[in-house]
């Protein structure tokens, strides 16, 4: 009996410290002046390495916008789609900025932020072609991935005049709008931001959206001071226009209306 009540007390004291240390995130970042967020650096328009060999792109802004927000130094640390959640239930970032989409399955393991940016399929094309409304891509072609969810989409709103060229993958969509097969081209934000980058000479654009999926900021699991802190730099950010200021920035577009 006395061992069991032991081992009792030595678990509560377990959990009781883990209850602690699980609110200790805020304090330990106002106390260091040092906030650690975790970026991609392989995903534009998101995150990538810039000529002078420093992370930039939306994530990267906004990870520095929150630490100048909270008065804190920031320090990037790039990170991996398969390790970004990882990073987190180790400690070795405090937040996540890594276009994040929100689902049950990482619930279980993460908390999360209101939405602080889109993430979303849309149609591309030079700034030399008008197009307004969906109506507007009768006549014209326009590559898409074979079944990707932007032919999906596309196909429910394309009139019945508009030339959909499908193709097999990502890269040969993307290869027959940069060689001038096709006009325009349906695909996500990230195909499209790393085809800009590297075709700065098409002066492709942002034309229309066909679905949209806000990122999120994640946050370790029951670190609720730090998630409503960041929350409160979100709003902030969303009425005084410096988010839809990024995201027109990268994106070429308004984040508009994003999920709290």
């Amino acid at each position: 009996m006395t061992r069991l009540f032991s081992l009792g007390l030595t678990t509560l004291a377990l959990l009781t410290a883990g209850g602690v240390h699980a609110q200790t995130a805020l304090d330990s970042i106002m106390k260091s002046k040092t906030i650690k967020i975790a970026v991609p650096t392989d995903f534009p328009p998101y995150g990538m390495v810039g000529v002078d060999l420093a992370p930039q792109g939306l994530d990267v802004d906004m990870a520095n916008y929150i630490g100048k927000q909270m008065g804190v130094k920031v320090e990037l640390v790039p990170v991996t789609s398969a390790n970004r959640i990882a990073y987190l239930q180790t400690r070795k970032a405090d937040l996540v900025i890594s276009t994040l989409g929100k689902n049950p399955d990482r619930e279980k393991v993460i908390d999360f932020t209101a939405a602080y940016s889109p993430f979303f399929q849309a149609v591309f094309g030079p700034k030399t072609i008008s197009v307004k409304s969906f109506a507007d891509l009768a006549g014209k072609s326009i590559s898409v991935t074979r079944a990707a969810l932007e032919d999906q989409e596309l196909s429910k709103v394309a009139p019945a005049g508009a030339d959909i060229k499908r193709f097999e993958d990502n890269n040969t969509t993307v290869s027959a709008y940069t060689a001038g097969q096709v006009q325009l081209i349906a695909t996500g934000v990230s195909v499209a931001g790393n085809m800009m980058t590297k075709n700065p000479q098409l002066n492709t654009e942002y034309k229309l959206l066909l679905k949209d999926s806000p990122n999120f900021i994640g946050v370790a699991k029951g670190e609720d001071k730090l998630r409503l802190k960041v929350n409160e730099v979100i709003a902030a950010a969303k009425k005084n226009g410096d988010i839809d200021k990024m995201s027109v920035k990268w994106l070429g577009r308004p984040a508009g209306t994003l999920p709290e």
